[in-house]
């Protein structure tokens, strides 16, 4: 874990709960040594000194604090039609890590409208993946309830799809649309300007997510 994350940093802090877990008893930090603390908000590394120790709770004094900004060199739009929450949470920690800036969760015309995403639980997946891998900024996230309200708000996308054309991937700066398990219906086809396609066999839709991502940003 690289940092710890507090919401609200101030100068003095109660560490209780996972975060006194992992302090004390799997990294066995020890009175006067120093934590780092983010609050994946303004880009800065807090750093605090350990004060006093308990059981159950911990207090810590700031003791510095350093403008220190990890955050993606490119900014990506994925616009990621719904499938089940589950794979979504699979991904998201790898989606994170790759440094996709921003995803538009849409209901297509193929998503099951009874899936549900749980935005507080998207939330902690992601605080989670910052603390393992040092990103500073939390990622954007938003449902929109239909492709024709994505596609009247992200005008200029493109669509990854099986019939689409082979590019550099690595000059993409748009938004990019990702399908569900079973693909675009053709009315949403019909709306695509623009479309692009993968080498190699036809990818779920969260391993699309992720290679696209890769070829991008890394």
């Amino acid at each position: 874990m690289q940092f710890i994350y507090f919401e609200n940093p101030s100068n003095q802090i109660v560490i209780t709960g996972d975060e006194h877990k992992y302090l004390f008893k799997v990294r066995r930090i020890k009175k006067n040594e120093l934590i780092k603390v983010r609050n994946l908000k303004d880009d800065y590394l807090y750093i605090y000194e350990l004060k006093e120790i308990n059981k159950k709770e911990a207090i810590a004094n700031l003791k510095e604090k350093i403008l220190l900004p990890q955050k993606p060199h490119t900014f990506l739009h994925l616009i990621w039609c719904i499938i089940d929450p589950k794979n979504i949470e699979k991904a998201l920690p790898s989606l994170n890590e790759i440094g996709v800036s921003k995803i538009s969760f849409v209901y297509c015309d193929f998503s099951q409208k009874n899936f549900k995403l749980k935005l507080d639980r998207i939330k902690k997946i992601l605080i989670n993946s910052n603390q393992q891998c040092g990103r500073s900024d939390l990622m954007q996230i938003e449902i929109i309830s239909s492709t024709k309200e994505a596609f009247k708000k992200y005008k200029d996308f493109i669509a990854l799809d099986f019939d689409g054309k082979e590019i550099e991937c690595k000059n993409i700066k748009k938004p990019i649309l990702i399908g569900p398990e079973g693909g675009f219906s053709e009315e949403e086809r019909k709306l695509f300007k623009e479309k692009i396609k993968l080498k190699g066999f036809i990818l779920r839709s969260e391993t699309a997510a992720c290679a696209i991502s890769s070829k991008i940003l890394l």
